[in-house]
């Protein structure tokens, strides 16, 4: 299956569903707030919506990102995203449900056991991967080490963006304008090769 599919990309009156998930502290705001600012520039309506759990403490974080001609809700139905663009393999696997049939789940190859797992109250899941490609297509992106290879594990947020980025009609340009209005002067530059090599990655 060719990596960039002409079906995936948003076109005209589509509305473009994208849920963000992951937990607290992996910098999913930023992304949501990024990926809001390149599809308002490109002339869309946007909404968003956050959910945070616990995020202070490593909690789950998910965000709801909608863009189109016209968007009347912030909030993605079950079964309506067409992307989950998730930060960490159980975050994938706990809001998969909200991915259509034949939408795409992007995730960042890493695990964080929750607290219940850490207290040995519960066993961090098996096989997460394997399930998710029974749900939808799944594209694994390596975002740490990246981001570690770029001398910053902070900056997999904006890798993975980049990697959804593949798979969204909006200009190289606008993407650019919308990091460089949402991430401060002194990390722009790191944070635009960040998401060149998300995107650029075969």
């Amino acid at each position: 299956m060719k990596r960039k599919n002409e079906q995936m990309k948003s076109h005209g009156d589509k509305t473009t569903n994208v849920i963000i998930c992951g937990v607290g502290g992996q910098g999913i705001l930023l992304s949501s707030d990024i990926l809001c600012t390149a599809a308002f520039l490109s002339g869309y309506d946007v909404k968003k919506s956050e959910i945070h759990g616990m995020a202070q403490r490593g909690g789950s974080v998910i965000t709801h990102v909608r863009f189109g001609k016209k968007v009347y809700s912030p909030l993605i139905e079950e079964g309506c995203a067409d992307f989950i663009l998730a930060f960490e393999k159980l975050e994938a696997l706990r809001y998969s449900y909200f991915l259509k049939k034949d939408g795409w789940i992007i995730v960042n190859d890493l695990e964080l056991p929750p607290m219940s797992v850490l207290a040995e109250e519960k066993t961090y899941p098996k096989g997460i991967i394997e399930t998710l490609k029974t749900i939808g297509n799944v594209e694994v992106v390596p975002a740490q080490e990246i981001a570690l290879g770029l001398g910053n594990v902070r900056v997999a947020n904006v890798v993975l963006l980049g990697s959804l980025a593949h798979y969204l009609d909006l200009p190289d340009q606008i993407w650019m304008e919308a990091i460089k209005e949402n991430v401060k002067p002194q990390y722009q530059d790191l944070n635009i090769k960040a998401f060149e090599l998300g995107r650029m990655r075969k």
